[in-house]
């Protein structure tokens, strides 16, 4: 099966743009409540994933030195960004190898063959197309009974 079945596609998500502030990614997570969120260049690249637990660390150790909440629109989304542990898959991936990631994170970022981020695939739709399998499989009649 073709994981473009699962794609939601970038018009529907949100995510940022690796020169937003820190303030427009914290006000934009909590506009949709998200727990993470992808980030993309202004021509379209995807180059990581933030979280809460990104925004949460820097704004500790930058309220270390700095106690206001202004101070967050002097810092980027980029400044923020960790090692790329969200890496994006491209839309040759197999449905079996999306099960694997999405074990260790809420959806997988989905690029083109020039990298450029196109969508995600959820957990949730990933889990529901293997229980759905799985479901199905069950159901059907026991040959040996006949």
């Amino acid at each position: 099966m073709n994981i473009l079945f699962f794609l939601k596609p970038k018009s529907t998500v949100a995510y940022l743009y690796d020169d937003h502030t820190v303030r427009q990614g914290l006000e934009k997570m909590y506009a949709h409540g998200y727990t993470a969120i992808p980030v993309i260049t202004r021509e379209g690249k995807y180059v990581g994933t933030v979280s809460e637990g990104d925004f949460l660390w820097y704004i500790l150790l930058k309220n270390t030195q700095e106690q206001n909440l202004i101070s967050l629109e002097d810092s980027y989304i980029r400044d923020i960004l960790r090692d790329k542990r969200d890496k994006a898959v491209k839309i040759n991936e197999t449905v079996d190898s999306l099960l694997l990631r999405v074990m260790d994170q809420n959806f997988v970022p989905v690029v083109d063959d020039r990298e450029v981020f196109i969508g995600i695939i959820t957990r949730r739709d990933i889990i529901k197309y293997f229980y759905d399998k799985e479901k199905s499989t069950k159901d059907l009649p026991d040959k040996k009974a006949k």
